[in-house]
């Protein structure tokens, strides 16, 4: 008896809350019409996409209350209310979500107040009823538990006229999935354009200004043989020192755009060494991609990876096989950087000494992993830099995903996973 008074209980308060929304869609009626007159009178139309939104903020609750009734959530279709004022009222006007909201709540009105008037006439005869048939007769409850199923049934109604049919659901999933492709365009334009202008200062900064100083230092060392032979070819000799410097930049920035090592010896070889040069102890794993290293590669990566990493190991077909297929070389690119992005802030920000990469090719793309020991914190320490910024921007433009798992004390963890066809 008690279970079932608790359970009528939970159902009652569940209708109750039903009546009060029920009361507020008496509300929202008189919303609707003055919003209805103000936008007819053209003035007020900046009134209907606030008043859509209150309605969806309403459609909302109650999908969060029919789910926590049922254990099943009720799925929420809508075109974004965005841009400028025309197309949100037009948005507002023909959104088969926000019609279906409409429906409910005229519904709601309706039910909402008759099922809670119901529990009222039902609590007092059941509590009578069932007090005699489970006390005296020691009979499960029969009356009480007509509360719940008046619940039950208010839940199914507004699942049935929340829920949003599957055109709706289309078009609003559509509707998402280009906000998402517009927001990711223009992060890989900025990101493009933030690396021309990267690599525009360092070639003005670096190799060009390298170049000028060359060319200066030539002529003096013209001038100068002929009266005096040693200062010129002093001079020739920090000539070819600077023109030496300055292969080195331009080398650095080629790197920047495409690293050279990619293409000889694939995304597997370029991580390692990577890893290498990270400065840290980095253990390299990979699963299902190939070794492109050349002939002359395996020597210096395993003398230089046992020199700084301790150890690098590969599965199924990784190390030393190229029979398993490459990436795409966008992907393999984008791979790279977000290792070396990975590692340079580990090695700068992190404090940890040891680090992990893990390369797994997967059916539907490349999974990318790296794990440091440090002190944790990533995000807060990069939320206001381009570090982070720059590898979400990367990766999103491949429509790919970053997860980063950074608490404070450590590990700090990112996943990201890049799509593509093998």
């Amino acid at each position: 008896m008690r279970e079932a008074i608790k359970e009528a209980a939970k159902g009652w308060l569940h209708l109750t809350i039903g009546a009060a929304i029920s009361l507020l869609c008496y509300l929202m009626v008189g919303v609707a019409l003055f919003t209805a007159f103000l936008t007819a009178t053209v003035i007020g139309a900046g009134v209907l996409p606030e008043s859509v939104l209150l309605l969806r903020r309403m459609a909302g609750w109650e999908r969060r209350r029919t789910a926590a009734w049922t254990g099943t959530p009720v799925p929420e279709a809508y075109l974004p209310l965005e841009g400028p004022l025309p197309a949100r009222v037009r948005t507002a006007v023909t959104d088969p979500g926000t019609r279906r909201d409409l429906v409910w709540a005229a519904a709601q009105l309706l039910y909402g107040s008759v099922l809670w008037y119901l529990s009222l006439i039902v609590w007092a005869p059941a509590l009578l009823v069932d007090g005699v048939w489970t006390g005296l007769a020691g009979r499960r409850p029969v009356a009480l538990p007509l509360i719940g199923r008046l619940a039950g049934l208010a839940a199914d109604w507004s699942r049935a006229l929340l829920t949003p049919t599957p055109s709706a659901a289309r078009d609003a999933a559509l509707a998402a999935r280009i906000e998402q492709l517009t927001a990711t365009r223009a992060g890989a334009v900025a990101a493009h354009g933030a690396e021309l202008r990267r690599i525009e200062r360092d070639l003005h900064d670096g190799a060009q200004a390298r170049l000028v100083a060359l060319s200066m230092r030539i002529g003096l060392a013209r001038r100068a043989y002929d009266s005096d032979p040693a200062a010129g070819r002093k001079l020739l000799d920090d000539a070819q020192t600077q023109a030496e410097e300055a292969l080195a930049e331009l080398r650095h920035v080629v790197r920047g755009i495409h690293p050279p090592i990619l293409t000889d010896r694939g995304l597997t070889g370029a991580v390692r060494a990577l890893a290498a040069s990270s400065g840290l102890e980095v253990a390299v794993s990979v699963t299902g991609l190939a070794d492109h290293a050349g002939p002359g590669d395996s020597h210096d990566r395993d003398a230089s990876t046992e020199h700084r990493n301790g150890h690098s190991h590969g599965g199924n077909g990784s190390a030393g096989h190229g029979t398993a297929p490459r990436a795409p070389a966008a992907v393999e690119a984008a791979a790279y950087f977000v290792v070396a992005e990975a590692l340079t802030n580990a090695a700068k920000h992190s404090g940890a000494a040891r680090a992990s990469v893990g390369l797994a090719r997967e059916r539907t793309g490349l999974r990318v992993r790296v794990r440091d020991e440090g002190r944790g914190g990533a995000e807060a320490r990069e939320g206001g830099g381009s570090g982070l910024t720059g590898m979400r921007r990367r990766v999103a433009a491949l429509d790919g995903t970053v997860r980063l798992t950074s608490p404070e004390g450590g590990p700090t963890v990112i996943e990201v996973e890049l799509p593509c066809v093998w």
